[in-house]
């Protein structure tokens, strides 16, 4: 069973910075790409950040693009999140995503962590 563990998320005033991590675990953990998805109330779920787990190469929305990094521990199994500059529209639940089973198919989830941003 896979397990994704997130944490890192809270309150923070506008302009602060938050880093997010998720750690992944379980026997048969394998992924060909991570992924840091977020929701806001009453909003789809969209990805905002991506990561290549052999090549490291990483994708981002353009609404987080300079503000936003996504890197990753391959020995630790866990990627993170660095957001700068956060912005109130930042607000959301943000969760942690793998590509376990074939590539492009995000199909492990983390619980999610919850990011506030007041302004």
């Amino acid at each position: 069973q896979v397990q994704l563990v997130e944490s890192g998320g809270g309150l923070v005033q506008a302009g602060g910075s938050l880093r997010l991590s998720c750690a992944a675990s379980g026997r048969t953990f394998r992924t060909y790409a991570m992924g840091w998805f977020r929701q806001a109330p009453g909003r789809e779920r969209n990805l905002v950040a991506g990561i290549n787990w052999s090549s490291g190469s990483t994708y981002n929305a353009d609404s987080v693009k300079g503000r936003f990094t996504i890197s990753r521990d391959v020995a630790k199994n866990t990627v993170f999140l660095q957001m700068n500059s956060l912005k109130p529209e930042d607000t959301a639940i943000y969760y942690c995503s793998a590509q376990c089973r074939r590539p492009g198919e995000y199909d492990c989830w983390g619980q999610g962590t919850q990011v506030i941003v007041s302004s």
